[in-house]
């Protein structure tokens, strides 16, 4: 005898029985990278409470209060003048270039791509190093202004020598390049001609905090909260961009107008980074890749963690300087170096090198 057809309520149950083995998972996937973000948050408070208690002067947990709290007290200008603007500025400069080298290299596709690749250092570099050429010495803000200035006409320059509309992943790298080594055998030019044109850049090239200032400080945090929400507020043409630019446009994205968009954000993120603190290497490579580790290549989480993840970064590093250097320090940007470089070749040697 046949048997009896399935009834349409046991193919109902079977369906049933089988939608929660997803959705669970997915719910705790998205658990658990929200925990992730609270935890990077929680990090990065702790490093604040570090990064105002370690110097040439140690300070305890109370005189850390007594210095945020009590203006009659001996550490509250050390504190409130000195460290809370540094610890702001390493917050902001390091979000900048965690969250511009994830934006650098959804937008190209080049998992090896940073900042740097659209001739923001060098830029700056080359504005910092004209002025003080032909104007002498000069302030920080005036250093900011100007090395500002420059990472903007770099980064234009590289997209219309890409081919403005119709640049290209692959155009820009090689315009980026070719500016890249353009200005630095410029800069190393004037600076061979003229040794106070050296002197001048020779702290500023390493990239430190140590020139934190509150007014300065308070504005580059205002400029880069900004930028950060625009490039955030990309993850989802990113994620549409990395099917392709003919899938992209099917799905209603732009690529010419994202790219635009794209180095705009990029520029000022670490162009006002690299103004307030020199060139520091390293930050916008390694984080996204750290980050894609955890989060997979959804930039709807790998822009959000790579900007928390290199603020932590950059300020780690700078608490590191300090602590190594003591009774002096050890500049932010060297650290970076020593600890990025290597820490790059594990991740290359380990795994293979993820696909964007």
């Amino acid at each position: 005898m046949d048997a009896a057809p399935p009834h349409p309520a046991d193919n109902q149950s079977a369906s049933d029985t089988s939608e929660p083995i997803h959705r669970p998972r997915n719910g705790r996937r998205v658990a658990r990278l929200l925990a992730g973000l609270l935890a990077l948050l929680a990090v990065i408070a702790a490093l604040a409470v570090l990064s105002i208690a370690v110097g040439a002067r140690p300070m305890s947990f109370d005189e850390v209060l007594a210095g945020l709290n009590d203006p009659a007290s001996d550490a509250y200008p050390v504190v409130t003048e000195l460290r809370v603007p540094r610890t702001v500025l390493g917050i902001a400069a390091g979000a900048a270039l965690g969250l511009a080298g994830a934006l650098m290299q959804a937008m190209t596709r080049n998992p090896l791509a940073d900042p740097g690749l659209l001739g923001v250092n060098t830029g700056a570099a080359a504005a910092v190093v004209t002025a003080s050429f032909f104007l002498g010495s000069f302030g920080f803000t005036q250093t900011i202004l100007f090395a500002f200035a420059g990472a903007g006409a770099a980064s234009v320059a590289v997209y219309l020598i890409a081919g403005a509309a119709s640049a290209t992943p692959a155009r820009l790298a090689l315009a980026g390049a070719a500016v890249t080594a353009a200005g630095y055998a410029y800069v190393s030019a004037i600076q061979l001609m003229n040794a106070a044109t050296l002197d001048q850049m020779r702290f500023w090239s390493v990239g430190s905090l140590v020139n934190a200032h509150v007014a300065p400080t308070l504005l580059v945090a205002s400029i880069i909260a900004v930028a950060a929400t625009a490039g955030i507020l990309l993850a989802r043409p990113l994620n549409a961009l990395a099917l392709g630019d003919a899938t992209a446009t099917g799905l209603g994205v732009d690529p010419r107008v994202l790219r635009v968009v794209g180095i705009a954000v990029i520029t000022v993120l670490a162009g006002t980074a690299t103004a307030v603190c020199g060139p520091i290497v390293f930050v916008g490579l390694v984080v996204p890749h750290v980050v894609r580790f955890f989060t997979g290549p959804d930039q709807k989480w790998v822009l959000p963690y790579s900007t928390l993840t290199g603020a932590a970064f950059l300020l780690a590093a700078d608490v590191l300087g300090r602590v190594v250097g003591r009774p002096s320090e050890v500049q932010v940007g060297i650290v970076c170096a020593v600890a990025g470089g290597p820490f790059f070749l594990y991740l290359v040697s380990r795994r293979k090198v993820a696909r964007l």
